[in-house]
Formats: structure tokens, sequence, C-alpha cells
């Protein structure tokens, strides 16, 4: 039997269920496998280099190093991941920056018609902020990627003076943080290889000053159950915050995370895998993994950011591989969305839609250049599935 058939069926024997039963109700058994994109295939390259399917176009909005529109506002460099903001009639697209010295993030502004109206910094003078998330009360949460790194709480509205540290949720090598409304938590990713999987419990939520942080326990297997342990020094020195607590499971590498629908969803990209936490029942498994796939070859690799529709559609952005956003659906396809050629040097990060579902956001974090002042960051427009 072929590495890929056995562990596929190693899998399915341990009793993973799909990706798809927490939104569609069907009741497949593997982790998300080749098939055709709801949305056809790609089309030639546009002026921009990007394939898309019929019907989507993209245009360019930022360049790393030169203003944004007419705005006088100079895009940073090595934009990373990013979110979108409702702002009256029109909303605001938030992006980190993942340098040191500098680091900190940017954001757009847009009218309702999608014309750039305004771009500002919103945070300053932190360490290669990399992924993050947006709470409910419409802040964004830029986070640290180095070694004891904090969350920052920023205003897409700016100005950067107004972003507050929030070290009550750990310091770590920070990825990723996604809002959960409904047991009112924050959880949060750690890039390192043997990285840990936590939640923030704020005393108060919608305040993010004083809380418990946990560490997910759980077995060494792709699937089972899991509890929560508090992390007794979230302060992380002189002892690591994943070693502080016995039975923390290990994620090689915890990358773009995302909650909906009582799911939490989350990559690593030490295995290319895609997780998924089923929170009703306080399980996981496996929504995707490249080494599981067949027939073929895995459409997507280098797994990083994540973002997902009100359709049950998660979109996952490439850091490298092919340089492909690809698509996994409620029924478990897994297929490329778009690709950027000629970039092949750079990681595709940030991937956000507007409140109306019906423009992407999203960026080339090194461009054509290879090099974080190359960046490029893009807009997407088109059909998306509702």
């Amino acid at each position: 039997m072929k590495r890929r058939n056995f562990l596929r069926a190693a899998v399915v024997g341990a009793g993973v269920t799909a990706f798809g039963n927490r939104l569609s109700g069907t009741a497949l058994a593997a982790p998300a496998q080749n098939g055709p994109s709801p949305y056809g295939a790609l089309q030639a390259a546009d002026a921009n280099g990007i394939q898309l399917p019929a019907g989507f176009t993209s245009r360019v909005i930022a360049r790393s190093g030169q203003k944004v529109a007419s705005t006088g506002y100079t895009w940073h460099s090595a934009p990373d991941g990013g979110a979108v903001f409702a702002d009256g009639s029109g909303w605001i697209y938030v992006s980190n920056s993942e340098i040191t010295p500098g680091g900190g993030a940017s954001a757009v502004r847009f009218d309702a018609s999608g014309n750039i109206t305004g771009a500002h910094r919103i945070l300053a003078n932190t360490r290669q902020n990399c992924a993050g998330g947006k709470t409910p009360w419409n802040t964004w949460l830029s986070c640290e990627e180095v070694d004891l790194g904090f969350v920052y709480e920023c205003q897409p509205n700016g100005p950067a003076t107004a972003a507050v540290q929030r070290p009550a949720m750990g310091k770590f090598k920070h990825e990723a943080a996604a809002a959960d409304p409904v047991r009112k938590v924050v959880y949060l990713t750690e890039d390192t290889s043997d990285g840990c999987f936590y939640r923030f419990v704020p005393t108060t939520w919608g305040n993010l000053s004083a809380g418990t942080l946990q560490v997910l326990k759980a077995g060494t297997a792709t699937s089972g159950s899991f509890t929560w342990a508090n992390v007794p020094d979230p302060d992380g020195s002189p002892t690591a915050t994943r070693n502080q607590v016995s039975g923390a499971k290990r994620f090689t590498g915890g990358e773009g995370l995302h909650y909906a629908n009582d799911t939490a969803w989350f990559t690593t990209k030490g295995d290319n895998r895609v997780w998924q936490l089923n929170l009703t029942n306080n399980t996981y498994e496996l929504a995707y993994d490249d080494s599981l796939v067949s027939p073929g070859s895995a459409p997507l690799t280098g797994v990083d950011n994540v973002t997902g529709t009100s359709s049950g559609d998660l979109f996952v952005a490439e850091d490298g591989g092919n340089m492909e956003i690809c698509i996994i659906t409620p029924n478990d396809i897994v297929a490329p969305f778009l690709r950027i050629n000629g970039q092949s040097s750079s990681e595709i990060c940030g991937p956000a839609f507007t409140p109306a579902g019906n423009r992407l956001y999203f960026s080339s974090q090194r461009g054509t250049s290879g090099s974080s002042s190359g960046g490029i960051t893009y807009e997407v427009t088109g059909p998306f599935r509702s």
C-alpha cells in the first residue's frame, strides 16, 4: 500500500470525521480531497500576473515603499496578516508588517464603491508582526512572531498611539488569533516546531487587559478529545509557556486561525495540515493533510493564513508552494482558487473579505523582487459564494 493511502486508511480508521460535518451535515469520513472548484478552472493570468476563475478581476491597492493611491501614506514592507472592518458605508483593510525592527501595522480606507480614500499607521515600533485576528468589538489583534512576543490591540481607525500591549495574553512566539464570542475566549497559535495551541479567557469579555491563559491538552494522535489547562506563568520566563503544562499537545509550526460556527480551524506549516477543533464536544481532527490527498498531487502546500466565508468555504493562503490561495469547501473538496505567477520567492498573506463578501484582500509579502521591500497588496472582486 502506498504511504499516502496507508496514512489515509489509518486516519479514517482512527475515527476522523469530515471537515464538512459541522457545516453541511454530511457524513463523509476523510480530510479534504482533490476535486473541482465550485468556481471553475483558473483562467490565463491577468495584467497583474494573477490567474483567477472566470468572472473575477484583480487590482493592486498598495506596494511597499510607495504611496497608497493619492493618500500620501507610504505602504509598509513585508505585508502579512490582515482583516477587514466596516467603516460607515465603506470598510478598512488592516495589514501587519513582518519586519524587525519596525513591525507594526497599517490600514487602507475604502468608500462604499471601493475607492481608496485614505491610509494610515495603526501600530508602530514593534517586532515582526505576522498574523493576528479581529475581535467582535472591532479591534485588530496584531501578534509578534518572536520569542517572548506580545499581542497588541489596535484601532483600525488609528492612530498608532492608540494601540495597547496585552501581556495577559501570554509572551511567546505568537502567530494568529481568533475570537470565539460563544465561549468568550480568544484562541492563539504559536509558530515554533514544538508549539502549542492556546486560548485566553478574559476576566471581562471585551477587555483583554486581564484573564487566564490556557493551553490545549490532548494525545499525540491526529484526532481525539482535548481539555484545557491553565498556564501558570503567561510571562513565559524563565520557562516558555509551551513547556509549563505536562500533556500540552504539540503542533509543528502553528500558523493561520479562523473561527466560525462553534469550530476553530488552524494550519500547521511543518506538516501541511489544517486542523479542526469541534468546540461543542471538545474534539479535534484533520480537515486537510497534503499526505492524505488522493488521487494525484496535493493542490495545497505551504499552508499559512486562513479565512472563511458565510458559505462555509475556507480560503487558505500558501507560504511558497506554487503561490495559490486554495479553497476547502464544506463537502471536503480542496482546489485552487487563484494563483500568482512570477513571484516564486514570496508568500501569500492576509486574506480577508469585505462585510458584503464580494471582495477579497491579500498580499504577496515579497512580490516580484523576493525582498520584503517589494510587497504587493491586492483586491479580488467577483461572484463569491454566499
